[in-house]
């Protein structure tokens, strides 16, 4: 599947990279999940290139100093040459393979790329259990999946472990006595998840899925065929879209205060809402921080009135009204600086805390899905106990799910519950199969009844 790809070190580089006509090169490192990622696609895709442009591979570990002269400092890092120049985007972390094909596309002549697509095989995979996610809820669904032995592939858009892979410490999951990193606690589930057996499609593109057939289609070329599928995609924090937003997330930015209040013991923290979520989770943030910097766009409140009252005779809880962040940056190691304008005189002013909490509301993630499932008035799919949906042998669990509480451990549970269903549905089909072909699980027959 390789055999078009080159593997080289830092003294090939300069005669087989910047001396090719176009080349390209993945930038890898062991242990690391964003390259496992990649490495399907970039084969793949060098098997339908490489006659035009030169593929190689470079281990980083070994080769830190061309990495760093070539401003590489994550892996996976793609770059793009041609005749000896940098060409295209720059891709690290989570790549996709549209954006591959982009880049590659961009380097050839447009009827050589449209040549080469062309000869582009769909592929077909077909599993026991499909799972749409690769959070807490879905991770935990593939290692139940997985160790009842059904065939079980997780596909994400993004990497492993959802809101909480950027969530900086996670301190009340069960069976740790000492706070977890968010990240760290997410590999381990991705790792018990392969070590059973599941097969992952990440930094996937999702560009078709039908319900009804259990088909999902990644990448515009594989389609997905599952006997059973779990939806297990998650909400998202509503995002403010301001600048420095993305990129202190989990770095000086939460969304869950359950989640991360306790690490501001006795620290000034500013909140950005006004509705029920931002001022009731003040009142807790309060319980820890020094002072509670509350800013809202309007010049009232719009949570309900027992909160308001509560929030307005808490001495550690302040408000700013009428003002709208601009800027979010850090100050300091630790310290985070935001910019604030004011709605009526647009003049702006700059506030210091030692952490940002933003509650502008959530929101499931349920555009992949074109058919109608039943949901809540916020858009969360509604399920019963067993975590079925509207639809045969679909199932939802997680945050994507309609319920009261949105945590970790709640996601995990659902997980669970979802797999177990789903693993039970498809042993009575199986059953149910072999009565009717007249076989035993051995491959023996059923003894024939005379009547």
């Amino acid at each position: 599947m390789a055999e078009k790809i080159k593997y080289i070190n830092a003294g090939e580089f300069e005669a087989a990279v910047l001396k090719a006509e176009r080349a390209v090169v993945d930038f890898y490192s062991t242990e690391c999940p964003p390259c496992e990622a990649l490495s399907a696609k970039y084969d793949s895709l060098g098997e339908l290139y490489g006659d035009d442009i030169a593929f190689f591979k470079i281990f980083r570990q070994e080769n830190r100093q061309l990495a760093e002269s070539l401003g590489v400092k994550s892996s996976p890092t793609v770059l793009f040459y041609h005749n000896g120049k940098p060409a295209g985007e720059r891709l690290t972390g989570a790549v996709k393979r549209a954006d591959l094909v982009k880049n590659l596309n961009a380097m050839l002549s447009p009827g050589r790329a449209q040549e080469i697509a062309s000869k582009t095989v769909a592929v077909k995979t077909e599993c026991d259990l499909a799972i749409l996610g690769a959070g807490p809820a879905g991770l935990t669904a593939a290692i139940y999946a997985a160790q009842a032995k059904l065939k079980t592939i997780v596909i994400d858009t993004a990497l492993s472990g959802g809101q909480v892979s950027v969530t900086h410490q996670v301190s009340n999951f069960p069976g740790f006595t000492q706070p977890v990193a968010g990240y760290q606690l997410m590999h381990f589930m991705t790792e018990q998840a392969k070590a059973a057996g599941t097969i992952f499609r990440f930094a996937a593109d999702v560009t078709a899925a039908n319900l009804a057939e259990k088909t999902i289609e990644i990448d515009a070329h594989e389609t997905i065929a599952a006997k059973k599928l779990i939806i297990a995609t998650g909400a998202s924090p509503r995002l403010l879209g301001v600048k420095g937003e993305k990129e202190y997330r989990g770095q000086g930015i939460s969304y869950c205060a359950t989640c991360d209040a306790k690490y501001f013991q006795d620290k000034d923290v500013i909140v950005i809402g006004g509705g029920n979520s931002a001022v009731e989770e003040s009142l807790f943030i309060s319980k820890y921080a020094r002072t509670v910097t509350i800013i809202h766009q309007f010049d009232t409140l719009q949570a309900n009135k027992t909160a308001q009252e509560k929030a307005f005779a808490n001495p550690k809880i302040k408000f700013v009204f009428r003002h709208e962040p601009r800027e979010f940056s850090k100050e300091g190691n630790n310290g985070m600086k935001v910019t604030v304008e004011n709605l009526a005189t647009r003049e702006t002013k700059t506030l210091s805390c030692d952490g940002v909490f933003i509650f502008a509301g959530m929101r499931p993630n349920t555009a992949f899905f074109k058919e109608t499932l039943e949901t809540d008035q916020g858009g969360y799919i509604r399920t019963d106990e067993a975590m079925h949906t509207g639809i045969p042998g679909v199932f939802a669990c997680g945050d994507v799910r309609s319920k009261q509480y949105r945590q970790i451990t709640t996601a995990v549970s659902d997980g669970t519950i979802a797999a177990i269903s789903a693993a039970k549905e498809l042993e009575n089909s199986l059953f149910i199969l072999r009565r009717i072909s007249g076989l035993r699980p051995g491959g023996e027959r059923f003894p024939c009844r005379r009547t």
